[in-house]
């Protein structure tokens, strides 16, 4: 479990880093895409080394990573019409 959890969080990154690169391409949804993931890599990095980070703050940036993968998706269907 230990690899499979380094591996999810390895690809996470990845994730993020193409999604600042889809924003770097005028794609404001590729910025939202990287805050999400950025949120999920640090969000798993707090678990995989046990950081004392309080519940209420996880919650919080977990909620702002829904909203933003949902502005994402909602932009990349509104680009497609």
């Amino acid at each position: 479990m230990f690899s499979l959890h380094l591996i999810s969080i390895l690809i996470e990154a990845a994730v993020m880093i193409l999604g600042i690169l889809i924003g770097l391409k005028n794609k404001s949804y590729g910025w939202l895409i990287a805050l999400t993931f950025g949120i999920y890599v640090f969000y798993d990095i707090s678990k995989f080394f046990v950081l004392i980070i309080p519940q209420n703050v996880l919650y919080g940036i977990f909620f702002i990573a829904s909203i933003s993968i949902f502005g994402a998706v909602y932009k990349i269907y509104k680009e497609n019409q």
